[in-house]
């Protein structure tokens, strides 16, 4: 009786812990280097609240044509990547245990170098048709992750075949090829040092971006997909709308995460759990010509914005908040603003916006979420503090994942 008491206990055990590693989720934050010299400083690695992710994707580092990759900000990239400047040694000289890495890995978090970005991706398309380029490209990504202790490569080519940054034709089997040898050189290079190194890419959330790229092959070389759920509508349309919502205003019509996320899983038959969604910790920003109608919906001149060059920062938003008039789109399941005295409205994505999505990747079994930027959300005690007193848009999808520490990730010296 005992013995099958104890076998009970134990398929229970083993059942939860299943079930439990089934549903881990992954909370992908995008950490944009620039954002260090904000607010007066207050976005530094130490101030980051580790608890909020799995991953942190840091960028953006840029390649030349040739394969060759550097960093496009030498002095983020240093107190970053190697830590806080020991100034009483030669230099250069740093505090141990003082980097985004470090602080990362006693949280059990990742970290992944994100090569590219939207201004950064007009070398790729030669450097993809170039054999050796690619061998070349592929070993320095092995470097990056030896150098720095990265564990693993993000790529953000956007896009290929888009022809506003260099593309053609030719993009769409040399992406395929690109990620192949990426994937290559990391698991060789894994397997010496016997660890998984993660291979991951950005990827467009329309059709046309979607049509470059080999997805019947690609899935089988990522570990996963990001795909960039937002910027659907801004400043350069003709009238304002949703910038990232969940649901589209009208049924079957185009432009929201939903819509997207079938896109992939079902016309191009990619696994739910491969795919991250994505979720923007910033707003868009319209001067209306036109009335403001229902839904915040109004005619822009495209010029003119209220605030921040249209593309301010949740905490932003918060800050100016007393002077909007808050609303809820319940179709859309997006939050918006309206001022009418200045004519002018706000899309962005609220603590309910985004735990609803968080709500969605649980409900269809996608891997996670992915979030730009992390720095969006972390609220100062009081405005020019330096003081973080919460990151409520993260909060969300933490409690939603329900996300625990993982292990202390150990370091490996060379």
């Amino acid at each position: 009786m005992k013995t099958k008491t104890i076998l009970s206990v134990l398929i229970i055990l083993l059942s939860v812990t299943a079930t439990k590693a089934q549903n881990k989720k992954e909370v992908i934050g995008y950490f944009a280097n620039w954002q260090i010299y904000a607010r007066g400083g207050v976005f530094q690695p130490q101030s980051i609240d580790y608890s909020n992710y799995t991953i942190l994707n840091y960028s953006f580092l840029k390649t030349d044509t040739l394969g060759n990759i550097s960093g496009v900000d030498p002095w983020a990239d240093s107190l970053m990547l190697r830590g806080a400047i020991d100034w009483g040694k030669p230099q250069p000289a740093y505090i141990k245990n003082t980097s985004l890495i470090d602080y990362a890995h006693l949280w059990g978090v990742k970290v992944l170098p994100v090569i590219g970005g939207w201004t950064l991706s007009d070398n790729f398309s030669k450097l993809a048709s170039n054999p050796k380029a690619i061998a070349n490209f592929s070993h320095n990504c092995v470097e990056l992750i030896r150098k720095y202790q990265f564990d693993g490569i993000d790529i953000d080519w956007e896009y290929p075949t888009y022809k506003d940054h260099s593309g053609n034709p030719e993009d769409k089997q040399n992406f395929t090829k690109l990620m192949q040898s990426i994937r290559d050189s990391i698991d060789a290079y894994g397997k010496k040092e016997n660890q998984d190194y993660l291979l991951m890419a950005a990827f467009g959330a329309n059709p046309s971006q979607m049509n470059g790229i080999e997805y019947d092959k690609v899935k089988d070389i990522l570990d996963y997909i990001n795909l960039m759920t937002y910027d659907y509508n801004g400043t350069w349309g003709e009238k304002s709308n949703h910038h990232s919502p969940l649901y589209s205003s009208e049924p079957d019509s185009a432009g929201s995460l939903d819509w997207s996320f079938r896109l992939l899983t079902e016309k191009h038959n990619i696994p739910a759990h491969k795919i991250n969604i994505g979720t923007g910790f910033y707003a868009r920003t319209y001067r209306c010509v036109t009335e403001i109608q229902e839904e915040g919906h109004c005619g822009t001149d495209n010029k003119t914005f209220p605030y921040y060059d249209g593309k301010p920062m949740y905490w932003r938003v918060m800050e100016e908040a007393h002077n909007y008039e808050d609303k809820w789109d319940d179709i859309a399941k997006m939050s918006y603003m309206i001022n009418k005295k200045d004519s002018s409205m706000i899309s962005y994505e609220n603590e309910k916006a985004v735990r609803l999505k968080a709500e969605y990747a649980l409900k269809f079994k996608a891997a996670g979420i992915i979030i730009w930027d992390i720095s969006g959300d972390y609220i100062s005690a009081k405005p020019g503090s330096l003081v973080i007193k919460d990151t409520p848009l993260a909060r969300q999808i933490r409690e939603v994942f329900q996300l625990t520490s993982g292990d202390r990730i150990k370091k490996k010296y060379h």
